[in-house]
Parts: structure tokens; C-alpha cells; sequence
């Protein structure tokens, strides 16, 4: 448990963020190591089902996981300003809307995921394993619902040991049980799937146990899990606008997919490996986004306006310069990084070409999701909605939809990410230098 608002600014963010990062750092780390071990031993149309699985995957989760970050603020908030009782009932709200939601994606999962797939133009050679993957996958919506809900609470207490510290388990079991069930057993795409599931449930098992014994206002007990309506709604009133805004992110990137798909299994190959790889970019991204939000929703609640802009300035440039140095050695080992994948030349082509497209634009990626990350910490979580659904949906969905068909090659769906990236860029900067979004916050008692 971490008071930020409290000692030197830099140091909190840097302390909170470094867990963080090495925690996603694993989490990458083991999503690699699954593709590389589907693709060398099962071949490029299971690594096409496999490694094309994050838009879809995102579509289904991406929606709750907005949802809870809303009770990461109202957490936060309220231990800034002291206020332990409503700690104590917003972390049990949000663990029982947790178990609810859980069972809700794994149903939803499992009843789904063929017909998405068939909209996603998912070329024949490569639907029956992504069916079977996927619905494997989605038997664990609980674990990895229970996970994210468990470790957003220790993150909004100023925790984020504790959540690298499962995410070392669960990477260190999903790698030897893709090895055990995919190489020496035989299982093929559902063995992977179900290493992971395996996984995140054993995560979310170690993190809910955690709550249950550990001292502080955000001690779980089992006998008080319930849902305060009051409370949810102003989790939700927060977290909603975040989960549509995943959602129909999620579904222009489906479509994004889909697309890409046109172009056959090799280069959904190529391009799932270079999404892989990605992932790795959104490292210092993710990391610096969850210090900002649970820095600035503590700083805001206890009233420390100067410290909470000092620690947004700090979070945004160390955010985009480690995501750009990031960028730059992924242009310059694209080749090597994505051969890790697959021999096949054709694949380590279509990755290559996506990644000396967009890799030197990471800066842009970096900057706007740690404005929305300040945002959502400051409880205004409508205006990166918004913005991310005009430019990263709207927008790039209808660049795709018109220039695709005047030049129907590859590279035209690659150049749709850093211009729209550009855009959101642009907007969250005049925003944040026009809005007066500190003292907002504290006028409209959003989150009292």
C-alpha cells in the first residue's frame, strides 16, 4: 500500500511504474513464447490462429476491464482523501461485480466467438483452430476477469508489487505448460489456450487470496462481498464511457483485421507476429498510464493540485521517450525479431513491412494513452472516449474502407495506425494546455 500523495513526485511515479512494467514485460514475454512455440512446431496456419487472436480477445475483454478501471479511480480517490470506510466498500463492490461479470465473458466467449470469427473473414485453412483456440480461452474469462479486478485494486492502494508478483507465476506456468501440452503432448492450439487458462486462473487465485489476509482498508472479506449500488454506479458512471470506448476500438481493429485477413494466412502470420512484438511497445506505455491514473486520482482526492500536474508532466515524457527508444530498436531488428516466429520468408516480410511502418510513431502511441491515462485519474473519462472514437475507430475505419480500395495493398491498413495516432495525439494535447481538467474535478465532486 502506497500513499502518493506524499514524497518526492518522480520517485512514486518511477517505484509504482517499474513493478508495472516488468510485470507486462513477463506477460509479453510468455504471449511471445506461445506463438513461437505454436508456430515452430504446428506451422503458420496455427500461429495465423493463435497470433491473430489479440483484436478478438480485446473485443470480448476489453469492455470489463473499462468497466473496472472506474473502481480503480473511485479506490484511489478515496484513500487519497482518507476516507476507509468507502475504500472498504468500493473494493468489495468491485469483487462482487467482478465474480458477475467473470461468469458473463466466459459464457459470452465460448456462445460467440464462431460468428465473430466468420465476420472476420477468418479464411477456411485457418477457422478450425482458431475456433478451437478461442474457446478454450474463453473457459478462463473468470480467472482473467478475477485477475484484473484483484490486481487493479492493489494498483489503485499504490501496489504494483504484489500484481508483478503473479504475473511471474502465471508466466512462468503458461511457458512450461505450452511447452508440456503443445510439443510433448500434442494438443495443438487448445493446449495453448489452455496453458493460459491454467494460468491466469492460478494468478487470480494467488491475488484474491492476497486480499483476503492482507492489512489494510482493502482487505477482502468473504462474508461482505456485495454490491453497494451507490458505489457501483459511480464505478460504473467512470468506467463506462473507458469500456465502450475499448469496445468499439476493439471493433475497428477487428476490422482492421479483417482486412488483413484478405490478404490470406501468410500475412496474418506475419502480422499477428509483429503484433506480438508490438506488445513490447506498450510496456512503458501501460506502465507510466497506470502510475499516472492511480497517482493523479490519489493526489486529486486529497487536494494536491501543483503535485498532481507535476506528476502528469513527469509520467508523459518518460512514457513517450522510453516508447519511442523502444520503437527505434524494433525498426532497426524487425528482421531478427519476427524470424523468431517463423522461417517462412513470405511471414517475416508482412512483419517486417508493418513494423518499419508504424515502430518510429510509437512517441505518438505513448503520448496519447498517457494524457487519457491523466484523464481517467482526474475522473474524466468521457474525453478519451471520445477522442479515441473518432480518431481510432472512426476515422481509421473510413481511411481503410476508402483507401484500401484505391491502393489494395498491405501497407495502405499498416499507415492507418500512425496517422490516426498522430490525430488522437494532437487533440489530447490542445486539451490538456486548454482545459482546466484539475480544478474540474475538484467542482463537480465527480467521484464524491
Amino acid at each position: 500500500m502506497k500513499n502518493m500523495t506524499e514524497g518526492n513526485i518522480s520517485r512514486n511515479i518511477v517505484l509504482f511504474a517499474l513493478p508495472v512494467f516488468l510485470g507486462q514485460l513477463l506477460q509479453q514475454l510468455y504471449n511471445i513464447i506461445d506463438s513461437i512455440v505454436v508456430g515452430r512446431v504446428l506451422g503458420p496456419e496455427a500461429l495465423a490462429a493463435v497470433s491473430s487472436s489479440g483484436s478478438l480477445i480485446f473485443l470480448m475483454v476489453g469492455f470489463i476491464q473499462g468497466l473496472f478501471l472506474g473502481a480503480g479511480v473511485i479506490i484511489g480517490k478515496r484513500f487519497g482523501a482518507k476516507d476507509y470506510e468507502g475504500v472498504h466498500t468500493a473494493v468489495h463492490t468491485a469483487v462482487a461485480f467482478g465474480l458477475i461479470m467473470g461468469l458473463v465473458l466466459t459464457l459470452a466467449g465460448i456462445e460467440v466467438t464462431p460468428l465473430l470469427l466468420r465476420l472476420m473473414g477468418t479464411p477456411e485453412n485457418v477457422m478450425p483452430n482458431s475456433v478451437a483456440y478461442f474457446r478454450v480461452y474463453f473457459i478462463g474469462g473468470l480467472g482473467s476477469v478475477m485477475y484484473n479486478t484483484c490486481c487493479g485494486i492493489f494498483q489503485a492502494m499504490g501496489d504494483s508489487k504484489h500484481p508483478l508478483y503473479y504475473l511471474m507465476t502465471s508466466a512462468i506456468t503458461n511457458t512450461v505448460l505450452d511447452i508440456i501440452f503443445v510439443r510433448f503432448l500434442g494438443l495443438g492450439v487448445s493446449g495453448a489456450a489452455a496453458a493460459t487458462v491454467i494460468a491466469q486462473f492460478l494468478s487470480a487465485a494467488l491475488a484474491f487470496r492476497k486480499l483476503t489476509c492482507v492489512d489494510g482498508e482493502h482487505r477482502v472479506y468473504i462474508n461482505r462481498i456485495r454490491i453497494d449500488v451507490k458505489t457501483l454506479k459511480q464505478e460504473l458512471k467512470l468506467g463506462f464511457p473507458t469500456g465502450i470506448q475499448n469496445s468499439v476500438i476493439a471493433i475497428a481493429n477487428v476490422i482492421v483485421q479483417s482486412n488483413i485477413n484478405a490478404f490470406g494466412s501468410i500475412a496474418m502470420a506475419g502480422c499477428g507476429s509483429y503484433f506480438k512484438i508490438e506488445g513490447f511497445a506498450f510496456l512503458p506505455i501501460t506502465s507510466f498510464c497506470a502510475a499516472l491514473t492511480t497517482f493523479i486520482s490519489q493526489n486529486l482526492g486529497g487536494r494536491e493540485y501543483d503535485r498532481a500536474r507535476r506528476g502528469a508532466r513527469f509520467g508523459i515524457l518518460m512514457g513517450v521517450i522510453l516508447a519511442e527508444l523502444i520503437g527505434i530498436v524494433f525498426f532497426i531488428a524487425a528482421p531478427s525479431m519476427i524470424s523468431l516466429f517463423s522461417n517462412d520468408p513470405e511471414v517475416i516480410a508482412f512483419g517486417v513491412s508493418q513494423a518499419r511502418t508504424e515502430a518510429l510513431f510509437y512517441c505518438l502511441l505513448a503520448l496519447s494513452h498517457c494524457m487519457a491515462g491523466i484523464l481517467r485519474g482526474a475522473g474524466k473519462t468521457t474525453v478519451p472516449m471520445f477522442v479515441m472514437l473518432a480518431c481510432w475507430c472512426l476515422i481509421r475505419i473510413t481511411y481503410i474502407t476508402v483507401v484500401v480500395r484505391l491502393f489494395p495493398v498491405i501497407r495502405t491498413i499498416f499507415i492507418a495506425y500512425p496517422l490516426t495516432w498522430t490525430l488522437s495525439s494532437i487533440i489530447f494535447v490542445i486539451y490538456y494546455f486548454k482545459a482546466d481538467w484539475i480544478h474540474t474535478f475538484d467542482r463537480k465532486k465527480e467521484l464524491t
